[in-house]
């Protein structure tokens, strides 16, 4: 697996063009997201922001862009010019390797920001799709700079440094039960954290694209998928997971071990 790099000391910042800057006006009405009163503002926000800096923030979003499933929010080598807060939907975000394969790098659901990879190299790094029916809050990456709230993004750039590092403790140093009960528990988190059940949800991807993501063959993931069913650790139904024994997922990784 292949996880783009972030590089905190990114090149100079370009200024928004005349023509974004026109759309920008066009769009400060209704159709901009306010971050203060947006409800994903607790996950999407760097911690620690403060309100005056939540305005500051607020204030550089230009318009929201929805994303029909199957589209392309960005792609690969495309020119880095905002980030997205993803504020409905989920998307995936992969790349393709020299063998012709597409690997999933990271899936990316409502409260998160999509796009750093572009940071470094005024590139992205990845292919960014709609898993389903998704909207974005398009951030111009210039006006973050006009806005002063580098430090601010710096804050999201080491979140998401924290999160690619697990995943490659995940890839690197675990087994396959391991790595499917690992990223079972990890979504629970993430629902949670978004006010969902935390036993119960319906996945976006397919077991292919779980495959891909976790290092697995399609024919491993459904196989360990059974099995956990088999031990009453979930129920599965297609793509709708209920998770019966929370505790017993998180077990699997030290039985794994012994």
């Amino acid at each position: 697996m292949q996880i783009a790099s972030i590089t905190l000391h990114a090149a100079p910042l370009r200024r928004a063009t005349s023509a974004a800057k026109t759309r920008a006006r066009a769009d400060d009405g209704a159709g901009r997201n306010r971050c203060r009163t947006c409800n994903l503002r607790e996950l999407c926000l760097p911690g620690g922001i403060v309100q005056d800096e939540v305005d500051a923030f607020s204030d550089t979003v230009f318009t929201r862009r929805r994303v029909k499933r199957g589209d392309t929010l960005y792609r690969l080598g495309e020119e880095f010019n905002a980030l997205y807060a993803v504020r409905a939907g989920f998307f995936k975000s992969s790349v393709v390797l020299e063998d012709g394969r597409d690997q999933v790098t990271g899936f990316h659901m409502a409260g998160e920001i999509v796009g750093m990879d572009g940071i470094g190299t005024e590139r992205h790094a990845s292919d960014v799709i709609a898993l389903e029916d998704s909207e974005v809050c398009i951030i111009p990456y210039a006006r973050l700079e006009e806005a002063g709230m580098q430090r601010q993004l710096h804050r999201a750039m080491s979140r998401e440094l924290v999160r690619d590092q697990g995943v490659m403790m995940l890839l690197g140093t675990m087994r396959a039960e391991e790595r499917l009960a690992a990223f079972l528990l990890n979504l629970s988190t993430r629902f949670v954290a978004r006010g969902f059940s935390p036993s119960e949800f319906h996945l976006r991807m397919t077991r292919e694209e779980i495959g891909s993501y976790l290092g697995l063959s399609l024919e491993t993931v459904s196989r360990l998928f059974s099995r956990f069913q088999d031990d009453g650790l979930i129920a599965v139904r297609q793509k709708h997971i209920v998770i019966h024994d929370i505790a017993g997922l998180k077990a699997v990784m030290v039985k794994v071990q012994d």
